[in-house]
């Protein structure tokens, strides 16, 4: 699969310098993990799951995850379990090479060795779970759930811990939780993805809920969650992990508050249908926080309806001139150090200490692509929107 593959090659090509590279499920863990981009939740319990999948990787969906959590009530945990079993057994015969990448968010460390033991052969539709309210004493039972499943079944299984609990939110407990956190990544390594963050339950710990017109960094107490988790579990300096954003909760057009602060100009004079349609959806508000959550170490998003993904995908795509940037930074002849004018002319690229940023630019180009240079996440946005119409006139 690729980033964008749901588009023709010739829309491609005039969309980017450089296209998103092909990665599968058993990709190196640090080029998945930077990979993910919008991934899309949906409840374990829909009856039409496979094609739901299905539809969604036409769509331009590379990541999903089949919830046994909090998408479904407490009642229905046993009916979504053996849902899921037989929608991956029928998405395995489908063939898993034309599949996103597909995980299951369960409630205990026990679900897991039972999933994959019921799931057979179809464990391969699997690249892994998402684990709950994670902790350094819920952590490590779910990490060692997720080993002896794997040896039981001989297929790679990943983890990607939500970090949630209000141990984290506190202030007073803060520090210890992340501390015990960080202990049991490091000691399952090898095994660990990506690290979400659960905002909506770490807004629950203070009875708060973000509008539409906010991003989560204007919750003040939980900006400093973001900052701190990515303080200790997001450095550049090899022990950091890949951190992804928070959920965009809103899709339905809500009565604002605030004036929207999605600017006329860079849709002008051919876009500007497209920018109206984002500000019915709220999608300006989720532009704004994929930009904060670059802006705070952050890569990837939680998603729980299809219309928010292609705007994350178009926002993660490198600029042309980042990716100058970027490559300028890392030529081997300015190894030594030293002070750069950007290609673009309008920035100093201060070759050590932009050296981390320009690694992990390239690392982004890779999979999402660098657009041309006359090409910005509108243009991207409004041909993932064409794509969808002709699918919808298909369907």
């Amino acid at each position: 699969m690729r980033h964008f593959g749901h588009l023709a090659p010739g829309e491609r090509d005039v969309l980017f310098h450089r296209e998103p590279a092909e990665f599968g499920a058993d990709s190196p863990v640090q080029l998945l993990s930077m990979a993910l981009g919008a991934t899309l939740y949906s409840p374990a319990t829909r009856p039409r799951l496979a094609d739901d999948v299905r539809k969604q990787a036409g769509s331009g969906v590379v990541s999903m995850v089949l919830c046994l959590e909090d998408a479904i009530d407490d009642t229905e945990v046993e009916a979504a379990e053996a849902n899921l079993v037989v929608q991956l057994t029928e998405l395995a015969r489908y063939g898993t090479d034309r599949l996103p990448l597909l995980f299951v968010r369960v409630r205990n460390p026990g679900q897991i060795g039972s999933l994959t033991g019921r799931l057979g052969p179809a464990v391969g539709t699997l690249t892994g779970f998402v684990l709950p309210k994670f902790t350094e004493d819920s952590g490590v039972p779910f990490m060692e759930a997720i080993a002896a499943a794997e040896r039981a079944c001989g297929h790679r299984l990943l983890a990607m811990p939500v970090l949630e609990s209000p141990g984290l939110a506190h202030l007073e407990s803060r520090t210890g939780t992340l501390r015990g956190i960080a202990r049991t990544l490091e000691r399952y390594r090898d095994r660990v993805l990506a690290v979400r963050l659960g905002v909506t339950d770490l807004c629950s710990a203070y009875a708060l809920r973000r509008a539409p017109d906010m991003t989560a960094y204007d919750v003040g107490v939980i900006a400093s969650v973001i900052g701190d988790v990515v303080n200790v579990l997001g450095r550049a300096d090899g022990t950091g992990y890949t951190i992804t954003g928070p959920v965009w909760e809103y899709f339905p057009q809500q009565e604002r508050m605030f004036a929207t602060r999605l600017r006329h100009s860079p849709f002008e004079p051919d876009a500007e249908e497209l920018r109206t349609t984002l500000l019915e959806h709220d999608l300006d508000g989720l532009l704004r926080e994929v930009a904060l959550d670059r802006a705070n170490g952050l890569l990837g998003k939680t998603c729980i309806h299809p219309s928010h993904v292609a705007t994350v995908h178009a926002v993660s795509v490198v600029t042309h001139e980042e990716y100058c940037d970027a490559a300028d930074i890392l030529r081997e002849e300015h190894g030594g150090g030293g002070v750069l004018r950007s290609a673009y002319t309008n920035k100093m690229n201060e070759v050590k200490p932009h050296r981390a940023w320009a690694l992990r630019t390239m690392r982004r180009a890779e999979v999402f692509g660098v657009a041309r240079p006359d090409i910005t996440f509108v243009e991207l946005l409004a041909a993932c929107g064409r794509a969808a119409s002709a699918i919808a006139v298909t369907a």
